[in-house]
């Protein structure tokens, strides 16, 4: 799938770009995309800073044993990597179904008007 031109390149060229930025469509769109990922990213951040911090400073109960010698600190670790999925799902389906209609409607009008102009 090819890039699309940023703001800059596409409204030199193409009017139909600035009529969609303007849109209340694109505005909405950004609104819910930003709503989703600045939460998850201060939330994720905040949660892999805990694991640096205590690491650092709480050595001794991140070195409990849990079961084995797999302590807390491994555990942890390991669920920076589910977190990560775990955000990279949700985002998925929040994105199939609060952002994708939206861009899809966008993208036909997009279409719509660049049709109209040849």
């Amino acid at each position: 799938m090819a890039q699309a031109p940023s703001h800059e390149q596409a409204s030199r060229h193409d009017p139909v770009y600035d009529e969609l930025h303007a849109a209340d469509d694109f505005a909405e769109l950004r609104r819910r995309y930003r709503a989703f990922v600045i939460p998850a990213t201060a939330v994720f951040l905040a949660w892999f800073l805990l694991y640096v911090v205590m690491s650092n400073w709480a050595t001794d109960f991140m070195g409990t044993k849990v079961v084995g010698n797999i302590n807390v600190a491994l555990v942890f670790g390991l669920l920076q990597f589910v977190t990560t999925f775990a955000i990279a799902y949700a985002y998925s389906r929040y994105s199939t179904a609060r952002l994708d209609p939206l861009a899809e409607k966008l993208n036909d009008r997009y279409e719509a008007g660049k049709g109209a102009k040849r």
